[in-house]
């Protein structure tokens, strides 16, 4: 490689990290994260959030005086308001001055997630560890798709709760003498992969990193370039519900690029 095309490289690889790294400043989004609450069938004032809360056949309930200053799609709640929020989707929201209070359903459980603009996990943020862009970890695998598409269920980082994710078939590809066999989520035009690797745990998140794929050539070829594996919100707090990777996706190598942990702070 050049040094005009490593330069090149270079630069693509910090202007996607700067655009990680914008995302992740979003006031409401993961990083604004203060807490996660979660609701039973009994009636319920949550920490610092006001109303009282509860779970009913499938729905969730609040009850609120218009002094709580609870807005819901626009509305102040006043009295009881029902909401039905979809498993897995991102949740309803139900607004309180400047924080989102984020409704959400994970395996049939209910929590409410609170944003808040002012959290210190946001305010601290001063961006993501990584390692230093190299072309060595822009490696070519095959993609061969499934017959049909396949559910694969995991674990997530919250016990008790699942994922369950669409599959589209698998990668096979090589790291040295290696030859790695991963399963990938989505559909063949927008492949994801996630991931464990031999960093994980040390300088890297031990639950998954996440790996975008773009879309296969017509051979079946595709280009992985690990210099984009990714965190999962649940890197950077506490309060997510990422999933784990599948036990096919535990690669017995070190993949030394990408996102490290933000928790150990900047390394290597």
């Amino acid at each position: 490689m050049t040094t005009s095309t490593t330069t090149l490289f270079e630069t693509e690889w910090a202007s996607w990290q700067h655009a990680r790294e914008d995302q992740l400043r979003d006031p409401l989004g993961f990083l604004s994260l203060t807490g996660l609450h979660w609701l039973t069938d009994r009636p319920e004032r949550l920490p610092g959030v006001p109303g009282t809360w509860w779970v009913t056949d499938d729905k969730v309930f609040i009850t609120a005086q218009p002094a709580d200053r609870l807005e819901f799609d626009g509305t102040g709640i006043a009295g009881v308001q029902i909401l039905t929020p979809a498993e897995g989707a991102p949740g309803l929201t139900v607004l309180h001055e400047d924080r989102v209070l984020e409704v959400i359903r994970r395996t049939g459980q209910y929590a409410v997630r609170v944003h808040d603009p002012a959290a210190p996990t946001l305010l601290r943020f001063d961006g993501i560890p990584a390692y230093a862009p190299d072309p060595h970890w822009v490696v070519e695998g095959r993609f061969v798709p499934f017959d049909a598409p396949q559910t694969v269920t995991t674990g997530a980082v919250v016990d008790g709760l699942e994922h369950h994710h669409t599959a589209a078939g698998t990668i096979e590809f090589r790291i040295g003498e290696v030859t790695e066999r991963v399963i990938a989520f989505g559909e063949p035009a927008n492949l994801r992969v996630l991931f464990t690797d031999a960093t994980s745990g040390v300088t890297t998140y031990p639950a998954a990193r996440s790996l975008a794929v773009d879309a296969p050539d017509s051979d079946g070829t595709v280009r992985l370039d690990f210099n984009r594996a990714a965190n999962l919100p649940c890197a950077f707090t506490d309060f997510a519900t990422c999933p784990l990777a599948p036990a096919e996706n535990r690669l017995r190598v070190a993949i030394e690029a990408g996102e490290q942990n933000p928790r150990l702070g900047r390394s290597a």
